[in-house]
């Protein structure tokens, strides 16, 4: 046996060991590192705030602890001034659930000439099996979702903690990454890092513009329709539908159409019909011009980096995608040389003459003229 081949199994069992091991801690962090990649947005985000304020002679923490304090309480409010609204309307749909059904019941036998009552609904309803099943899983799944709860809890507050350092210990942050590199890669790692404030808050600005003018249409249709509540309902729906990626839209349009279907069911027919209509107009013309000219990147680029980041990372790759695409096609583009294009009508668009040879048209007509009249080609 050679003399190296014990040490070469050794080491290539030590690699594959390492490998493993690696392999495991990654898969077990890997909800810790996402926290963490959404708290280092978090923390652009809030960066040129957070900059603006401590220019002005204030230190940064009490100036991060201003702004995540603001935050906290805009929406702290909007929560709770939506919940009451919502418990309001669910009291009501209840209270008048009796008389919608027996509208409901009334135009079923008017229709389709049938003589079904309130009363015997309500008793097939009550002693179904499938009233029974329900409450049992509900009581059984109160203990899951209480623990879903605690976990979102908690992944909030890391997120909120790390994010908090992140922009408080910014310029620390970066003078310790600095301080490992050469002065040529400091210069490159510190550009990248305005870059990503910068494309992270155009970003921001852009789903910002597109959640007002989504809360200005459906507030203008909510209270044409009379529907209670329309500038709340408005500002939920320009929120939720931009900054909840996926499902943000249904979740944004439930809540209107059921506070809709509480004044008349048509209406919620309306605001279904409205919420569609407008998605297709938001997610066709106004999200790519927007994103193109906030973020500077290409609808397609943009549209692709969402799908891609679906796919990867979910709900968080898809709200990230945009601003991480656009950081790096900024760093790269220092680093890719470019020249001057020829004046070629074809990088327009037009094919030259005679690209191709002549077209069949063209052909058809020359074969036509050498003919004479009596069918024989002229010389």
């Amino acid at each position: 046996m050679p003399r190296w081949l014990p040490r070469a199994m050794v080491l290539a069992l030590a690699l594959i060991a390492a490998f493993q091991l690696g392999s495991w801690a990654f898969h077990q962090l890997t909800g810790l590192l996402i926290n963490i990649l959404i708290a280092f947005f978090l923390a652009l985000a809030v960066e040129p705030a957070v900059s603006r304020m401590s220019a002005r002679g204030m230190r940064r923490g009490l100036a991060t602890f201003l702004v995540f304090l603001g935050l906290t309480v805009a929406a702290a409010g909007f929560v709770t001034l939506l919940g009451s609204m919502l418990a309001g309307q669910i009291i009501k749909m209840v209270e008048g659930f009796p008389g919608y059904l027996d509208s409901l019941i009334n135009w079923i036998n008017h229709t389709f000439h049938t003589e079904l009552r309130r009363v015997d609904i309500q008793k097939g309803l009550l002693h179904s099996d499938w009233l029974r099943k329900y409450v049992q899983n509900s009581a059984t799944g109160v203990l899951d979702v209480s623990a879903q709860v605690l976990g979102g809890l908690f992944q909030l507050l890391t997120i909120a903690l790390f994010s908090f350092y992140f922009a408080a210990d910014g310029p620390r942050l970066r003078r310790a990454l600095c301080s490992v590199l050469p002065p040529a890669r400091q210069a490159e790692v510190l550009r990248a890092w305005e870059i990503a404030v910068d494309k992270t808050g155009g970003y921001l600005y852009s789903r910002g513009l597109m959640a007002l003018i989504s809360g200005i249409a459906h507030y203008i249709l909510l209270e044409a329709l009379g529907v209670p509540y329309a500038p709340v309902l408005g500002v939920w729906v320009g929120l939720v539908s931009q900054f909840i990626p996926t499902i943000g839209t249904y979740l944004a349009g439930a809540l209107p159409m059921l506070i809709a279907f509480t004044v008349n069911p048509w209406y919620a027919v309306w605001v279904l019909v409205f919420v569609v209509i407008y998605q297709q107009f938001e997610n066709y013309m106004l999200q790519p011009k927007l994103t193109s000219k906030t973020v500077d990147i290409h609808p397609a680029v943009a549209f692709g980096s969402v799908v891609a980041g679906t796919a990867l990372l979910g709900a968080v790759g898809a709200l990230i995608a945009i601003p991480a695409v656009a950081t790096l096609q900024a760093f790269l583009g220092a680093y890719v040389k470019r020249y001057a294009v020829t004046d070629d009508p074809r990088v327009h668009g037009h094919r030259g003459r005679g690209a191709g040879g002549p077209g069949m048209f063209m052909r058809a007509r020359r074969l036509w003229a050498g003919r004479r009249p009596g069918g024989q080609q002229r010389p």
